[in-house]
């Protein structure tokens, strides 16, 4: 009895081990290329959400969205992306895409991953924020956070631009934010 007992046990640690040399090494078997299959597939939201943006990943997800500033036509259900016409959910596609995260094309499929962020004080950084800017409390467009009530957006009149969610516009329209 005590034999089996320490085999057990010896097979916990040796898993535990391996569970974190895998972390510390920075390879999960969920990595975020791997871990979305489908739009909108459940299972995959549930992955995904098993890692999370990095610090550096998030401010590399900022500083690509910044770049496309002024340069990213705005056209609905459009993800051209060689010639730079796109919606709000390709773009923020394209900048995860950037950064090496793989994520579904339509708002409302991307506010399905991650961890959901109900306050906007609580926003970090490279964090996915949704907006209902037509039929109240149904997301239809998505920006990325950029710290201080900022975030980058493909607006219709606009293309991509900075946009403060405490502007009047912006501020009753925010539903969720969602941390990759």
């Amino acid at each position: 009895m005590l034999l089996v007992k320490k085999s057990r046990l010896s097979k916990s640690f040796v898993g535990i081990g391996l569970a974190l040399s895998l972390l510390t090494s920075g390879t999960m078997l969920f990595g975020p290329q791997s871990a979305f299959a489908a739009a909108s597939d459940s299972s995959a939201t549930a992955a995904y959400s098993a890692t999370s943006t990095s610090t550096s990943k998030a401010s590399g997800v900022v500083r690509t969205a910044r770049s496309y500033i002024g340069k990213v036509r705005y056209k609905f259900g459009v993800r051209d992306t060689s010639r730079l016409i796109l919606d709000c959910s390709s773009f923020t596609q394209l900048v995860f895409k950037k950064n090496g995260i793989t994520i579904p094309w339509s708002s409302a499929d991307q506010a399905k991953l991650g961890t959901a962020v109900k306050k906007k004080a609580n926003l970090r950084e490279g964090d996915l924020v949704f907006f209902s800017t037509s039929k109240p409390g149904r997301i239809n467009h998505v920006g990325i956070y950029v710290g201080n009530g900022k975030f980058v957006s493909n607006t219709a009149s606009s293309g991509v631009v900075m946009l403060d969610m405490n502007d009047s516009y912006w501020k009753n329209r925010f539903i969720t934010g969602r941390r990759l």
